[in-house]
């Protein structure tokens, strides 16, 4: 196969998951534009995290809440828990890498604040570690998974919100993340400031 099949291949690839995506995860994203923009008016605050792309994933979005999307509007209230290297590597060192988000989960989430947690697996030691602080804080959570959840899925309530990507592969698992990051900021938007 050529370099430019392969890269052919790739987008076809994506594509092809992302339309299937969308007729199994529209309800439930607009059910999670629904939590987010519910805490968001109620002047709650949102916190991400995820480890490697999803981590990147969680600055993404935490960015496009305190900025903009692409409309104009007040800053929205949006913490990657993902960025403080002191906190990070003070709470891996001296408890364990698994303590890293759930640590700030009890210290930052208040009721009503909700917990977005990304996780291509859902099987992320920190990552559940934080669902399960979260609910103990009574945060609603908002999952983002593949392959059929993991652990994660098995933590969620009634209140939560699982966004699983229908796919094993990471790389194709990241990319319908995005989009979905993408589809809660338009919704937020929409929601906060009427269609356009």
């Amino acid at each position: 196969m050529s370099l430019t099949d392969r890269i052919r291949k790739q987008f076809e690839e994506s594509a092809e998951l992302k339309r299937e995506a969308a007729a199994t995860l529209a309800a439930p994203i607009a059910a999670a534009v629904d939590r987010l923009t519910a805490a968001l008016a109620s002047d709650r605050k949102i916190l991400v995290c995820g480890n490697g792309g999803s981590a990147a994933d969680s600055q993404h979005l935490a960015a496009e809440l305190v900025g903009r999307y692409e409309r104009e509007r007040p800053e929205l209230a949006a913490i990657a828990l993902t960025t403080d290297t002191s906190i990070l590597t003070a709470v891996g060192n001296d408890y364990a890498f698994e303590q890293v988000f759930a640590r700030q989960v009890r210290a930052l989430g208040r009721e009503g604040d909700v917990l977005v947690a990304i996780s291509t697996s859902g099987n992320s030691p920190n990552v559940v570690a934080a669902v399960e602080v979260a609910h103990e804080r009574d945060l609603v959570v908002v999952a983002l998974t593949g392959r059929g959840g993991g652990r994660m899925a098995s933590l969620l309530g009634d209140d939560d919100v699982h966004l699983c990507v229908p796919h094993e592969r990471t790389a194709r698992i990241q990319e319908v993340h995005l989009l979905i990051l993408h589809c809660l900021c338009d919704g937020i938007d929409a929601s906060l400031l009427g269609d356009d």
